[in-house]
């Protein structure tokens, strides 16, 4: 028996080996269970109250004793399913009613609607947002600027970025600022020429979000998500008219 799936179903290790000492045993009184179980008497007394509460365990009256009795194994699965059924209820309400209501709360716009991220860990959080983001538009699309310096470092992370976002069907247009840069599928690039140097710098915008990642000292990288409709739309704005003028 797999305790970690029992676990998952909210029962603990106490509990998992009084219920597969009663299998063995059958119909018995608890002094016998906490023998067989190893566990004192109050604690499979204890045990036992949350197993009959779960309904797993049942009791017949034998005199001034009770005799508890485990039920058929098959009554796991109907906890399993009856709590993916829970499960599948709570996310749709989650969707439907209360993240709305929520949201409602929050001000157009102020300090929580912008995030900062730092280190590998956070420039990953901010690629799969861009991913889960632009997943749930009907324009399965978004831009971004991107130079030459942050690209060795931006998918270190998550090196299968771009194999995801093709998966998705995602696609993206980047306007390059300095060489290099690979096209992919599902992917349009354009290029701004420069003489010299430039700071590395990659900027998305996935209306109503655009992310900043750069590189602070020792190439640590950084990322600002802001989650704000007017200054996604600004840049988005500002994207467009660059790209048709390239």
């Amino acid at each position: 028996m797999q305790n970690s799936i029992l676990e998952r179903l909210g029962f603990d290790q106490r509990e998992i080996t009084i219920y597969r000492a009663l299998l063995s045993l059958g119909p018995s009184p608890i002094r016998s269970i906490a023998e067989k179980a190893g566990i004192n008497r109050g604690t499979t007394y204890d045990c036992l109250k949350v197993l009959l509460q779960k309904g797993i365990v049942s009791y017949l009256p034998k005199g001034k004793r009770r005799l508890f009795s485990p039920r058929d194994p098959e009554v796991l699965l109907q906890l399993a399913e009856q709590k993916q059924l829970e499960i599948s209820n709570t996310i749709q309400q989650l969707k439907n009613s209360i993240i709305p209501e929520l949201n409602h709360l929050k001000p157009n716009f102020t300090a929580a609607n912008v995030q900062f991220y730092e280190g590998d860990d956070g420039i990953e959080f901010v690629l799969r947002d861009i991913l889960s983001s632009v997943s749930q538009i009907s324009e399965r699309k978004y831009s971004v600027f991107s130079s030459k310096p942050i690209r060795s470092h931006l998918y270190r992370p998550f090196p299968n970025y771009t194999a995801q976002r093709i998966q998705r069907k995602i696609g993206v247009r980047v306007i390059a600022i300095g060489e290099g840069g690979e096209d992919a599928e599902l992917s349009e690039r354009k290029w701004i020429k420069t003489e010299g140097p430039v700071d590395a710098a990659y900027i998305a915008i996935y209306p109503p979000k655009c992310a900043i990642i750069s590189l602070a000292s020792n190439n640590y990288p950084t990322a600002v998500l802001i989650d704000s409709k007017e200054v996604s739309t600004a840049q988005q704005i500002i994207f467009d008219t660059l790209w048709e003028m390239l």
